[in-house]
């Protein structure tokens, strides 16, 4: 019998507090298999937490220990955790060192693209979203839908992984059977704002949080590597008009509605001075970046959008929306949320439908080809979860009987030097003004939460699809949690 032992390094690092998982792993050939843990990273925590909580929960009732946490520290004690499956969020240029260690450390890769199903156009997706180092590192793929699928598979640097068309977490909080989850959420917010008109903003890349950091503002203004594209420069312009458009349209809408609340909620990694300036001059706007939209959707009376994924997930809850389009320039715009909710090309036309939608003249029904586009782009609307069809993925793969492949020794202490020295380098950047790693970025992003809430959110999704009940979470240091079975 050969018996092979890996060894984790499991010291606390200056970020941790001591680790639930500590302790030291042994694998033994011929005598037992030991579970790829599933490591599931979380940017930001508003939008992507709980669905991404409801496939941890999934996963860990089908036997996997799971890690899910904050990205940033993810990364930061990866090379502490057992070898297992990283799923990511995305495959940009920005992944490729990760991977690149991830792979080094003896995990495997299992990706999507959180924004494929709103994406640019053609090449302009490829190029700002895929990256063919990032992509030559992931063993798997799973897709939005068809749509996603197509696109991913005509990528001039896809090299073979499998594709599974499994649709995304997301989207399961917004089906019928779940969305009584944010029942409580929907409650508070109504007694808060009363009857309210919602408009959602994504305007991260000319208003961010960190004005420096956005890069079509930084390419409009000649600064920054893309500052030479043309279709960064014109989508930049665009982008800056469309942003101005929305401040202008605050205060007639305020004047408009005075009686009615009306609910602004600016992208996760958006700068709220801009709106909050607007909202200070009329009482009846408010500005909220509070959990996730889903509640705020379900809660409202309409959606005030432009060009952004909100759009479509109303077109899912069947919320009344208006598409505000003073711009028309489709060599700019994401494709699909331009096939939704009633255009409006200037604010009076808002204004208008927006008064139709509120006496009920206007509804949220959705034509036959609406439907068939929604199908068409996202998977799971119906019959089993994405949550379930992504592990359903994992087992196949055989990852639920065994760990994944391992690495020389060599190959590992790489990863794992590059991993110390990388977090080093974060750790500095963290107390750096204005720097994309900065502390106070990242708590906007991902604020603490504690294990409580957590769990009771698992609690939650377990009386509504009477599952869950053995699904213990508990914190292993800061900003990550472990998932498994009682016991």
């Amino acid at each position: 019998m050969v018996v092979v032992i890996e060894i984790y390094d499991f010291r606390a690092t200056p970020f941790d507090t001591p680790s639930a998982c500590s302790g030291v792993v042994h694998s033994v050939t011929g005598a037992r298999v030991t579970v790829s843990t599933l490591i599931i990273p979380v940017e930001n925590q508003v939008r992507e937490l709980d669905a991404k909580l409801f496939l941890a929960s999934v996963a860990a009732e089908r036997g996997f220990p799971v890690i899910l946490g904050s990205r940033a520290f993810v990364h930061y004690r990866v090379a502490s955790i057992p070898r297992g499956i990283y799923l990511a969020k995305s495959m940009r240029k920005l992944s490729n060192r990760m991977f690149d260690i991830l792979r080094k450390l003896g995990h495997e890769i299992v990706a999507w693209d959180e924004e494929g199903l709103v994406r640019f156009a053609g090449n302009e997706y490829y190029r700002r979203r895929l990256s063919p180092e990032a992509i030559r590192n992931v063993s798997h793929l799973l897709a939005w839908g068809e749509d996603n699928a197509n696109a991913l598979k005509a990528y001039p640097d896809y090299h073979g992984a499998p594709i599974h068309i499994t649709g995304n977490p997301r989207v399961d909080l917004m089906r019928p059977e779940l969305r009584d989850f944010y029942r409580l959420d929907v409650e508070s917010i109504r007694q808060k704002y009363g009857d309210f008109l919602l408009i959602n903003t994504n305007f991260g890349q000319i208003n961010h949080f960190f004005s420096h950091l956005g890069e079509m503002k930084a390419a409009v203004e000649g600064r920054g590597p893309d500052a030479d594209n043309a279709y960064d420069v014109g989508r930049g312009r665009m982008k800056v008009r469309l942003f101005e458009s929305f401040l202008s349209m605050l205060p007639i809408l305020c004047k408009a509605f005075p009686q009615q609340t009306i609910v602004l909620r600016p992208h996760p990694s958006e700068n709220h001075e801009p709106w909050l300036a607007v909202a200070a001059e009329y009482p009846n706007l408010h500005v909220v970046n509070q959990g996730s939209v889903v509640p705020w959707l379900l809660a409202a009376r309409a959606l005030i959008a432009n060009g952004c994924t909100t759009l479509i997930e109303a077109a899912i809850i069947g919320l009344p929306m208006v598409n505000f389009r003073p711009i028309s320039e489709p060599e700019f715009e994401d494709p699909l949320p331009r096939q939704f909710g009633y255009p409006a090309e200037s604010v009076d036309q808002v204004v208008a439908t927006l008064r139709s939608i509120l006496k009920g003249d206007l509804s949220a029904d959705q034509s036959e080809e609406q439907q068939q586009l929604l199908a068409h782009n996202i998977a799971g609307l119906s019959g089993s979860f994405a949550a379930e069809r992504m592990v359903d993925v994992l087992v196949a793969a055989g990852y639920a009987q065994q760990l994944p492949p391992s690495v020389p020794l060599s190959s590992y202490l790489e990863g794992w030097f590059h991993t110390k020295i990388r977090t080093g380098v974060k750790r500095i950047n963290m107390h750096r003004p204005g720097h994309r790693n900065n502390a106070r970025y990242h708590d906007h992003r991902f604020p603490p939460i504690s294990v409580n809430e957590l769990q009771q959110r698992i609690d939650r999704l377990g009386v509504l699809t009477g599952r869950f009940r053995d699904i213990r979470i508990q914190q292993t240091s800061r900003h990550m949690y472990r998932i498994e079975p009682a016991g």
